[in-house]
């Protein structure tokens, strides 16, 4: 994860941060997983993998099942009656083969297949929110990427990544809705049907350079192409980008680090943008202390979803910009048994994209007066801070005994109307403790917490606080064989994450993982 603006690296959709998820290689005998879980709501969920290694060649493919049956998307302590079914496939699959010298080459694939029961959780000023009688969403996905790795000499490398992904998003707005506020019944807006198909092009070309030792230099171009229609509402519509990089990395006696770099973009609908990024670190090895610090600029153009979505899109948006800055110490004691992190962060928008109720703004464009919007411009700023305690190691009845906590205080404000911005809480934070009694044995207790927040720009509709309290174990009967039990919101708590968005009550769920190497024959000489 890496916090503050990353537009300088990874383009327009990382002005807030970058979560790099990668999927794993197959390394050494092709070995099979599988996993059954059942649960609170009718869960149950299911999958299996396959990976290895034969020669050059590594593989990895997943295939999952999730249903839940008995969970409302509007709250039902609100009064929802129906409770709203989700149902989820996964398939997922990645083919690496290892060229000459040291080259390599990928080839992955998704598909994502998902059928949810909904409900609209409209303002009460339009009579919701609303429990609709089915009324769903059918979204099909499929992404296939290529990424081409190779070193052309010591000094030079390169990787071009080629992707595309379809995606078809279906929604039905049902036979008729019940208000949970005054019971009245009416019959769903046709507006509220559409079919959305999306398609997304990527082209991506990294060069590295390694100019001398400490010096590493990065050149890169990136396309970003997005095309979506709505049947019957909105023909095709294109966004893309093209955008160049440059950056530059120092490393000296592995205590001192630095990057400097630029980029440019050029955005069909947003325009040109220059975004910019520095940072630096010190280690001071003899004290296990370490300063960093970093400042950037970030750029991020309104996808298709913000600007044509039917009843939440806003076709007038443009695109937000921002600074951030961030300044912190990291400090390990005791051979690094304990950790703790402090840190200040300051980030500056413009034009922020949000979503939210205002009937003025969202005119035109939405019925119930929600949609996406431009706030003007805008801050947050605070203080965050972690620590990690390794309480007790290798001792009777402890094998193990960590102790993890968070907590960060944020002071956002729309810098034109003086208010908070909507569902962003001053004061979150999170403790976790890990026991493990005996080798097979983990126990884990999380504990969260989040303040109060408001739901609108105009800082109406509060949310209140909540804290949940979430326990889970698990034992490795055999080196194959794991069983798990967790359970969700042990207290019970009511809470809303999201103005009338239903959570889970208290919850228990269970499962087995089972793994086994998958025999092959070997080459007779």
């Amino acid at each position: 994860i890496l916090r503050g603006s990353q537009s300088m690296l990874w383009g327009s959709d990382a002005m807030g941060g970058v979560m790099d998820i990668k999927t794993k290689r197959g390394t050494s005998t092709p070995t099979a997983r599988t996993f059954v879980e059942y649960g609170s709501f009718n869960t149950v969920r299911e999958g299996g993998s396959v990976g290895g290694k034969t020669g050059p060649v590594d593989f990895t493919a997943s295939l999952s099942r999730w249903d839940s049956a008995r969970f409302s998307t509007v709250n039902y302590q609100r009064g929802a009656s129906e409770r709203d079914a989700y149902r989820n496939w996964t398939a997922s699959s990645l083919i690496g083969v290892s060229l000459p010298q040291n080259g390599r080459f990928e080839f992955a694939f998704r598909w994502i297949n998902t059928d949810v029961d909904q409900d609209n959780p409209a303002n009460p000023l339009f009579g919701g929110p609303f429990d609709v009688f089915k009324s769903s969403a059918s979204t099909t996905q499929f992404v296939f990427s290529g990424n081409y790795y190779q070193p052309i000499t010591d000094w030079w490398d390169q990787r071009l990544t080629l992707s595309r992904s379809q995606e078809s998003a279906i929604t039905r707005a049902g036979d008729n809705q019940q208000s949970v506020t005054t019971g009245l019944e009416t019959v769903p807006g046709s507006f509220l049907n559409s079919d959305i198909r999306t398609k997304s092009n990527r082209i991506e070309w990294q060069h590295n350079f390694r100019i001398v030792d400490p010096l590493l230099l990065t050149l890169g171009y990136q396309f970003r192409q997005q095309l979506g229609s709505n049947k019957g509402q909105f023909s095709e519509k294109t966004v893309s980008s093209h955008g160049g990089f440059a950056q530059l990395q120092l490393d000296l006696w592995e205590r001192f680090f630095a990057t400097a770099g630029i980029r440019q973009d050029s955005h069909n609908r947003a325009g040109d943008s220059t975004t910019y990024r520095v940072t630096g670190g010190y280690l001071l090895k003899e004290t296990g202390t370490k300063l960093r610090a970093s400042y950037a600029t970030g750029f991020r153009a309104p996808n298709i979803n913000e600007l044509f979505f039917p009843e939440f899109g806003n076709p007038t948006l443009q695109p937000e910009k921002s600074q951030s800055l961030d300044v912190g110490v990291d400090q390990a004691f005791f051979e690094d048994r304990v950790k703790i992190s402090v840190g200040y962060f300051w980030n500056r928008y413009r034009q922020l994209i949000t979503g939210g109720f205002d009937p003025v703004r969202c005119s035109g464009f939405t019925t119930f007066g929600f949609c996406t919007q431009n706030i003007g411009s805008a801050k947050a700023q605070g203080w965050e801070s972690s620590v990690k305690w390794i309480v007790i190691k290798d001792a009777p009845f402890f094998k193990q005994l960590d102790i993890q906590g968070q907590y960060t205080y944020t002071l956002t404000r729309d810098l034109t109307t003086g208010a908070r911005l909507p569902r962003w809480p001053v004061h979150q934070a999170s403790a976790a403790l890990s026991y493990q009694p005996i080798e097979p044995l983990v126990v884990t207790v999380i504990l969260r917490y989040v303040g109060s927040r408001f739901s609108t720009t105009g800082n109406q509709q509060p949310l209140p606080d909540f804290h949940v309290l979430n326990v889970a174990a698990s034992y490795q009967f055999t080196p194959s064989i794991q069983g798990y039990i967790r359970g969700d919101n042990l207290l019970n708590r009511n809470y809303e994450e999201v103005l009338f968005f239903g959570t889970p009550v208290r919850s228990v769920f269970g499962g087995i993982r089972v793994s086994f190497d998958i025999p092959v024959e070997s080459e007779q000489s």
